[in-house]
C-alpha cells in the first residue's frame, strides 16, 4: 500500500505547513530548525527530516524554486511530501488537461512559461515523474502519526480510493460556499478520535490549535502571516514571520477560524 511505504520511519521530523511559493521563509524556518545548507539541500546535523504536507505553488512569489528544492530533498532523503489541492492543479496543467489558470496557479504558469522550451521540457517531465511517485497522504512511525494536506477522518485512514483523495486534498466539503464565496468545510477534527496523531494544512488560521490529536500548521504565510512546523515527536511548534504583503481580509479570516478551532478544542477536552 503506497500511502504505508515510509510506515516504519519514526523520524523525528520537522512537518512544515502550507509554503505557496514562500522561498525566503522556508530557508529562513530550516535555519531556525538547525538544518544547515549543504549545496541544493539543507542538511540537519541531528539527521532529522522534513516533511512537506503540500501547495508548494501558487500566490507566492518563488514557486518553481520552492518546487525544485522540495524535489531535491526527497530524492536526496532527506525529506517526504504529500500533494495538496495546488499541487495536484498544477500537475494536470502539465499534463495539458483544462484547468482553471486561478487563485495563484497564474503566478506559477507565468514562471514556468518563462523558462526556454528545453527548460520546461525538463521541468515538466521531472515534476510529474515526482508527483506519480508520491501520495496524498503518508502513514508513519508505526501508524502513529499521519501527515495529510487538508487533513484526514479516522475511518479513511489505511485506505486508497477517490473519495480518500478528495478528502485529503480538499477537506471535508459540502459543495456549499460561504458569503464570501469561499467552500464550505466541516470541522472534521471535531469527531476524530484515533490514537494516530494527524497533521495537516490547507485551511489557513492564525495559530495552530490542537484538536482531538490533530493539529493545522498552515499559518498563511503567503497571505502575511507566519510558515510554521511542527516538531515530532516534541510536539513544539517553529515559526518564521511571512515577508509577504499582509492580505488583512485573509488575515481576518484566519483570525475567525483560529477562534472557532479553539472553541471546538475547549468543547472537546
Amino acid at each position: 500500500m503506497k500511502a504505508k511505504r515510509h510506515i516504519k520511519e519514526k523520524g523525528p521530523f520537522d512537518i512544515i505547513g502550507d509554503i505557496h511559493g514562500c522561498y525566503e521563509e522556508l530557508i529562513q524556518l530550516l535555519t531556525q530548525l538547525g538544518y544547515r545548507e549543504a549545496g541544493s539541500v539543507y542538511i540537519h546535523p541531528q539527521g532529522r527530516k522534513i516533511v512537506s504536507i503540500g501547495d508548494l505553488n501558487d500566490r507566492g512569489p518563488y514557486n518553481l524554486k520552492t518546487i525544485c528544492f522540495i524535489m531535491n530533498m526527497v530524492e536526496k532523503g532527506l525529506g517526504l511530501y504529500v500533494y495538496g489541492n495546488h499541487c495536484n492543479k498544477f500537475y494536470r496543467f502539465l499534463l495539458g488537461r483544462k484547468v482553471q489558470i486561478s487563485h495563484g496557479l497564474e503566478n506559477t504558469v507565468e514562471e514556468y512559461e518563462k523558462l526556454k522550451k528545453e527548460e520546461q521540457e525538463a521541468f515538466k517531465k521531472k515534476y510529474i515523474k515526482f508527483y506519480e511517485q508520491q501520495s496524498y497522504y503518508w502513514v508513519l512511525d508505526e501508524g502513529k502519526l499521519v501527515v495529510a494536506h487538508a487533513g484526514i477522518k479516522e475511518s479513511l485512514i489505511g485506505r486508497e480510493d477517490v473519495r480518500v483523495e478528495k478528502f485529503c486534498l480538499y477537506g471535508d466539503i459540502t459543495g456549499e460556499r460561504d458569503e464570501e464565496g469561499h467552500p464550505v468545510r466541516k470541522d472534521w477534527a471535531k469527531e476524530y478520535r484515533g490514537s494516530a496523531v494527524v497533521v495537516y494544512g490547507h485551511t489557513p488560521v492564525s495559530e495552530p490549535v490542537w484538536i482531538n490529536n490533530t493539529i493545522d500548521i498552515d499559518l498563511g504565510c503567503v497571505f502575511g502571516g507566519k510558515l510554521a512546523a511542527l516538531r515530532y515527536p516534541e510536539k513544539e511548534i517553529v515559526a518564521v514571520d511571512s515577508k509577504q504583503p499582509k492580505d488583512e481580509a485573509r488575515l481576518k479570516r484566519m483570525e475567525r477560524k483560529f477562534e472557532e478551532l479553539l472553541e471546538i478544542s475547549r468543547m472537546t477536552q
